[in-house]
């Protein structure tokens, strides 16, 4: 049995290095169809064209039982074209959380200035949209340099497909924003995303102002923007009171004047490349098992092959009481020879590892 295992084995591996040389091959032909439509003005789909390939393609499959697959196959070959090809003609995709002015989507311009940037409601929303093909990439925020890690999007790592390939620095300045004619003895409620109510909350506390969550900080001016009432006011960016016709009420109210937010780039595809750069970084989340030094072996183990440790967090795992995975980043070649080595020795300790991306 386990020869056979191997025999089939080898086979795909075989087959799987000439599918990757085709669907190169394929892809590029695919960029000469949409240089084709772009000059000549066609649609990117054409309905007609996909049946006779997937018509005259099946045909070739004698075994009656696998012809329904290789249709399945073919379809999601032509819908991937279809993508890569409205990528060309019409740029990338870029999801954000938030609205225009939000801290996410001036990082996402930053990044990413001439792609189509796509808003969604939250995190989850706008990771989902890179999972399921909407957007090509999604701009999340990471951490915080004064309030601490974005612990939903560190979830979504874990437990999601995609793979972190740049990080970008954004400083933040918050200010308070209100409708005119508003006070600071007018306010009586601010609302703002979790993480900005408590990078300014000295300033909230000395004022004495209610608080309340919101999803983001643009969403929260757009919501005292709609709201027209002078006893609200917003923690924004001077970018959301432009968009929604607030006006501040005091600038740059956060407490630590060195406030910055760490952004992710998150794609489907690993970007093997950014390992080697000089000052290469890598993210890895894993837990452990329940045994006594489990943890500390792990750790040791990381630094055992010369990966310099400089972030290390642990995160409650929802669905299990009392149980935790742990993030770090280390600098260094996750894909070196070392690496490899590091990550065979981790599974010795590890239930779960997973390197989640390269950034410099």
């Amino acid at each position: 049995m386990n020869d056979l295992l191997q025999e089939a084995r080898e086979i795909i591996n075989e087959v799987d290095a000439q599918m990757a040389d085709l669907f190169v091959r394929r892809m590029h032909a695919a960029e000469m169809v949409a240089q084709y439509k772009k000059i000549h003005g066609m649609p990117i789909l054409d309905a007609d064209r996909e049946e006779i390939v997937i018509r005259n393609g099946s045909a070739g499959i004698e075994d009656e039982r696998l012809r329904e697959y290789y249709v399945d196959f073919v379809r999601d070959t032509m819908t991937i074209s279809r993508r890569y090809q409205q990528r060309l003609l019409q740029g990338m995709k870029v999801a954000y959380s938030g609205t225009e002015g939000a801290f996410a989507h001036i990082a996402a311009d930053q990044l990413f200035h001439d792609a189509q940037k796509v808003a969604y409601a939250d995190f989850k929303a706008a990771y989902n949209a890179v999972v399921v093909g909407e957007c090509d990439a999604v701009v999340l925020p990471l951490e915080n340099s004064y309030a601490g890690e974005v612990g939903q999007v560190t979830d979504l790592m874990f437990s999601g497909p995609l793979y972190v390939n740049h990080i970008l620095p954004v400083s933040v300045t918050h200010d308070l924003l209100a409708v005119e004619g508003a006070t600071l003895e007018t306010v009586k409620t601010v609302v703002s995303h979790p993480q900005a109510l408590a990078q300014c909350d000295d300033f909230l506390q000395t004022h004495g102002y209610d608080q309340i969550p919101y999803a983001n900080t643009a969403l929260a001016a757009k919501y005292v923007a709609e709201r027209n009432d002078p006893s609200i006011a917003a923690i924004a960016s001077v970018e959301s009171a432009k968009k929604f016709g607030l006006k501040p009420l005091a600038e740059g109210i956060n407490q630590s004047q060195i406030n910055t937010t760490r952004f992710a780039v998150l794609s489907k595809a690993e970007n093997r490349n950014v390992a080697k750069q000089h000052g290469a970084h890598f993210i890895l989340v894993f837990t452990v098992r329940n045994e006594a030094g489990s943890l500390a072996q792990a750790l040791n183990v990381i630094g055992s092959y010369g990966f310099n440790m400089r972030t290390l967090r642990s995160r409650p795992m929802g669905e299990l009481l009392w149980q935790y995975y742990f993030y770090v980043e280390a600098e260094g070649n996750i894909h070196s020879s070392d690496g490899e080595k590091m990550l065979k020795r981790l599974s010795v300790y590890c239930d779960k590892v997973k390197c989640i991306g390269s950034f410099t």
